[in-house]
C-alpha cells in the first residue's frame, strides 16, 4: 500500500506540483492550504507523513507543529522560505523530523521524506532491549522507557538514541551520527544534531541541564555512558 502524504502549504502550485511528483514515485498526496484545514485532515485520517510550511495564512507552521505534536507522532517535514537557521533549529525543538528550505530540489525532497519514512518503520532489531540502570530501550518496538514510563522522542530522535546506546562507552562525532542516523548523502548542519541531543536529554535525563546519559566531549562530540548507578 503506497504511504499517504499530506502536504499543508498555501502555495498551491508549489502543492501541486509536489503532489504530483510524489505520485510519480509511488505515493499518494493530498492537500491543504490553511493549518486549520491540515489539522482536521490530520484527525480525520492520519497521513503516514507530513509536509508543513511554515508560512502559513492563519497558523503559523511552528504552532502548526506543536498542535500536531500533541495528538501524533507522525513524521514532520518542515519547509522554511529562506532557509533561516533559526527557524530550522525552532521546528526541530518543537519536533519537527527534518527541515527543507525554499526553493527545493523535489527529488531531495523525495529523498529526506523516503528517508524519515524509514526512520519511523525502523530497522528490524529483533526482541533485544538496551537497559542502561532506569533506561530501558527497544530498538524493535520503538520505545524508550524511564523508569518504566515512555520518552517522548521523534522518530530521528529515537534513532539518535538507539545509535548512541549501542556504541555505548564510545565518542560518536555529529558527522558519524548523522550518518548512521540519516545517511551520509544528506547534509545536515551541525546544530541540527545538538539541538536533538537537546531534546533527548530532556526526555531521558534526571537533569538535562548536567546530563549523566548523554555526555558531551568538548571538541569530539557525544558518547552514551556505558555504566549508570541505579540513581542515573
Amino acid at each position: 500500500m503506497a504511504d499517504t502524504v499530506l502536504i499543508v502549504d498555501d502555495d498551491t502550485r508549489l502543492s501541486a506540483m509536489v503532489s504530483g511528483y510524489l505520485a510519480e514515485n509511488g505515493f499518494k498526496a493530498s492537500t491543504a492550504a490553511t493549518a486549520s484545514e491540515g489539522l482536521a485532515a490530520l484527525n480525520q485520517r492520519a497521513p503516514d507523513a507530513v509536509i508543513l510550511d511554515i508560512m502559513l495564512p492563519d497558523i503559523d507552521g511552528f504552532e502548526t507543529c506543536r498542535r500536531i505534536r500533541a495528538v501524533s507522532d507522525v513524521p514532520v517535514l518542515m519547509l522554511t522560505a529562506k532557509g533561516d537557521e533559526l527557524d530550522r533549529i525552532v521546528g526541530l525543538e518543537i519536533g519537527a523530523d527534518d527541515y527543507l528550505p525554499k526553493p527545493f530540489n523535489p527529488r531531495e525532497l523525495l529523498a529526506r521524506l523516503k528517508a524519515i519514512l524509514r526512520r519511523r518503520g525502523g530497522a528490524s532489531s529483533g526482541e533485544r532491549v538496551l537497559r542502561f540502570g532506569r533506561l530501558e530501550i527497544e530498538p524493535s518496538s520503538r520505545v524508550a522507557r524511564l523508569d518504566g514510563n515512555n520518552c517522548s522522542l521523534t522518530s530521528y530522535q529515537f534513532d539518535l538514541l538507539v545509535a548512541l546506546a549501542e556504541n555505548a562507552g564510545r565518542t560518536l562525532s555529529r558527522e558519524q551520527l548523522m550518518d548512521k542516523v540519516k545517511g551520509a548523502e544528506l547534509e545536515a548542519f551541525d546544530r541540527s544534531i545538538d539541538v536533538h541531543i537537546s531534546r533527548i536529554r530532556a526526555a531521558i535525563e534526571d537533569d538535562p541541564k548536567h546530563p549523566k546519559r548523554i555526555v558531551t566531549v568538548r571538541g569530539a562530540g557525544y558518547v552514551f555512558a556505558r555504566y549508570q548507578d541505579r540513581d542515573g
